[in-house]
């Protein structure tokens, strides 16, 4: 996505992703209940399904650790600066992860609409600028300034029941409770 395409979703990635998910929840799951047949709650068949090597972790079942795969990471226009600048840093062209930066946080709501929006494009154009060019470079979905509050951008363009969003600001748990 780009400023100029951000209020556009691809349904049939939307819906693919969906589908990948759920099938790599079933697999996972059908192969812990095959190797351990306690019952699973809703959270635990969630988290089992969102296991990045399943196979690696029934044989290391007494681990502290469980690596897991989010199926999406949504950062805001604050935080996620601070995730582009290290991100940068690992060396990797692209994100691996289907990731969006929303620019909302930045913009104050002090006069009325139309004063606020110049003010925060004036004020905050070196940062929009560098998280637009950031994350086109990235493969970063780029939600613009005046493009909506993540909070429900996210919940009603990238949630899903099950998925598993990580994320820089709260719509992480408000995307999770829609599962």
């Amino acid at each position: 996505m780009t400023s100029e395409t951000s209020l556009f979703i691809n349904v049939n990635s939307t819906s693919q992703l969906v589908n990948s998910v759920y099938e790599k929840m079933r697999l996972n799951i059908t192969k812990f209940i095959n190797s351990n047949s306690k019952p699973l709650t809703l959270t635990e068949k969630i988290i089992l399904g969102h296991i990045s090597d399943i196979d690696n972790h029934l044989t290391n079942l007494d681990s502290n650790y469980v690596r897991l795969k989010p199926d999406r990471v949504a950062l805001q226009d604050v935080t996620g600066q601070m995730t582009i600048l290290q991100f940068l840093q690992t060396g990797l062209d692209v994100t691996k992860i289907p990731t969006t930066l929303h620019c909302d946080h930045l913009i104050r709501a002090e006069v009325e609409s139309k004063t606020d929006m110049k003010n925060s494009l004036t004020e905050n154009n070196e940062v929009y600028k560098f998280l637009e060019s950031s994350s086109k470079k990235l493969g970063i979905g780029f939600w613009k300034p005046g493009a909506g509050i993540i909070h429900q951008i996210v919940l009603e363009n990238y949630a899903f029941p099950g998925g598993f969003i990580i994320g820089t600001d709260s719509p992480t748990p408000n995307c999770g409770g829609l599962g």
